[in-house]
């Protein structure tokens, strides 16, 4: 039996949309949204990465990471400085850090949830299954 792709690639998305939206909604009482997390999570990661990185990092085009970076800054979670040439360094404030802390502890409630319907075997052979398919191409 050959597998519907396009039914295939619509479940991966609904998977996808489940996450995010329950994740945004989870994270609403910590007073940040799934993307200023994620953001959040890319500046901790990735002390002294650029803005095009960061970007990268959270599918985001450079306009609109950095729209996204002078809120958090304008809301005190992150601090921005100039950096070598026209780099613009992130660094997380005390409020940012604890921001992520709470987003971490909101996230592994809501993740819990979301993969609860499968046990470790199937958790894994999803990563690994989903780590292949995002693997940069050899072609």
């Amino acid at each position: 039996m050959t597998v519907d792709l396009e039914a295939l690639g619509l479940a991966i998305k609904r998977a996808q949309y489940r996450n995010h939206r329950t994740m945004d909604a989870a994270l609403r009482p910590v007073g940040i949204s799934l993307v200023q997390w994620d953001a959040l999570r890319a500046i901790a990661r990735m002390p002294g990465a650029s803005g095009h990185d960061l970007a990268a990092a959270t599918f985001q085009s450079d306009q609109a990471f950095g729209t996204l970076a002078n809120r958090l800054a304008e809301r005190g979670l992150i601090v921005r400085t100039a950096g070598r040439g026209r780099r613009i360094d992130h660094e997380l404030t005390d409020a940012g850090r604890a921001a992520l802390e709470e987003g971490h502890v909101v996230a592994a409630d809501v993740l819990d949830d979301l993969f609860a319907p499968l046990d470790e075997p199937q958790r894994a052979a999803l990563l690994e299954t989903l780590a292949r398919l995002t693997a940069p191409s050899e072609r």
